[in-house]
C-alpha cells in the first residue's frame, strides 16, 4: 500500500468540502487558487460551482495551475414520473459528460436517483423496482453517448438511508452487476467505460465490501472518496466527519482498493453543516492535508 505520510501528492479535494466555508459560498476559482497554493494537485468539482464561475474560465484556471480532476460531480437522477422527465435527465447527463470532457475529468460520477419527488417530500410513485429499472435504462442510454466522447461513467452506490431520495443503487455489488451487464469486459478490453466510485461514507458497513472491491479490480475502480462516519451522526446527509474523527477503517479499505489495482487519488468529500462548513476554508484544507498524511 502506498505511503501517504511524507507528502500529499495523492490528495484530492471534492470541492463540496469547502464550498460553504464560514456559512458563505466559497467560489470555485477561490478554491482552486487555495488548493494550488498548498500543493494540492487534484480536485473534484460540482457542476453548479463550475457554472457559477464559467466552464471555460475554470478550464483555463486548471490548465494554468496544473491542477487535475479526480472526478466530476455529477450526472444521473434518472427516474421520473413520465417520459419527458426521463428524457430531461438523459439530456442533463449528456451535458455533464460534455463538461467533464472539456475539463479532462477521468470520469463523471453518477448519483443515479431514486423515487421521483421524494427529495422534495412527496414521492410520485413508491415502486423502488421501477426506479431501479429506470436507472438501469438511463445508465445504458448515457453510456451509449459517453462512449462516443470517451468519458467513463462511475456509478456511486449510496448508503441505504438514501435509497428513497437520492440513489436506489445502495451496494457495490449492485453497482458492479450493472457494470457487468451494460459494459461487459469483452466489449471494453482497453478499459472500462462504466465503473464505480467507492465512497467510504456510503459503503464502509457492507459485509461484502472487500469481496466486491476485489471483484471490481483496476478496470472498474474509477474513484475513491474519503471522510468519516461520526457516532452519533446528527444529520444523515450533512454530518460527515473529517478522516480520523469517526469509525471508518480507512487504511484497511484503501488497502483493499490498492490490492485490487486502484492507484488514483484519495478524494476528500465532507458535507458538514454543523462543523467543517463553519470553519475558514484554508484551515479546512490544511486539516485535510494533515489527516491525509496521518490517517488515510
Amino acid at each position: 500500500m502506498r505511503d501517504f505520510s511524507g507528502d500529499h501528492q495523492w490528495l484530492s479535494i471534492n470541492t463540496a468540502t469547502v464550498r460553504n466555508s464560514l456559512g458563505a459560498d466559497w467560489p470555485l476559482d477561490k478554491i482552486i487558487a487555495a488548493c494550488a497554493a498548498r500543493g494540492i494537485r487534484a480536485i473534484s468539482p460540482w457542476r453548479d460551482q463550475v457554472a457559477a464561475v464559467g466552464l471555460k474560465r475554470i478550464a483555463r484556471q486548471l490548465q494554468d495551475t496544473g491542477i487535475v480532476l479526480s472526478g466530476y460531480c455529477r450526472g444521473g437522477f434518472y427516474p421520473a414520473i413520465d417520459a419527458a422527465g426521463r428524457r430531461a435527465a438523459l439530456d442533463d447527463t449528456e451535458r455533464a459528460i460534455d463538461e467533464a470532457k472539456l475539463l479532462n475529468a477521468p470520469c463523471l460520477v453518477l448519483v443515479v436517483g431514486a423515487l421521483p419527488g421524494a427529495l422534495s417530500g412527496k414521492a410520485q410513485y413508491t415502486a423502488i423496482s421501477r426506479a431501479r429499472s429506470e436507472v438501469r435504462d438511463g445508465i445504458c442510454a448515457s453510456l451509449e453517448y459517453a462512449r462516443t466522447v470517451g468519458m467513463p461513467l462511475a456509478i456511486e452506490p449510496l448508503h441505504p438511508m438514501q435509497a428513497a431520495e437520492r440513489a436506489c443503487v445502495n451496494t457495490l455489488e449492485h453497482a458492479l452487476d450493472l457494470c457487468d451487464e451494460l459494459d461487459p469486459p469483452a466489449e471494453s478490453a482497453g478499459g472500462a467505460a462504466l465503473g464505480v466510485a467507492v465512497d467510504a461514507y456510503h459503503v464502509w458497513w457492507d459485509p461484502k465490501l472487500e469481496q466486491q472491491i476485489a471483484r471490481a479490480g483496476a478496470r472498474r475502480l474509477l474513484a475513491w472518496h474519503v471522510c468519516d462516519w461520526l457516532t452519533p451522526t446528527r444529520d444523515l446527509l450533512n454530518d460527515r466527519g473529517m478522516m480520523g474523527d469517526g469509525v471508518i477503517e480507512l487504511p484497511k479499505i484503501r488497502r483493499w482498493m490498492e490490492a485490487a489495482g486502484y492507484a488514483g487519488f484519495s478524494e476528500v468529500e465532507i458535507f458538514s453543516t454543523l462543523d467543517w462548513w463553519q470553519r475558514e476554508g484554508g484551515s479546512v484544507l490544511d486539516t485535510c492535508i494533515e489527516r491525509h498524511r496521518s490517517v488515510c
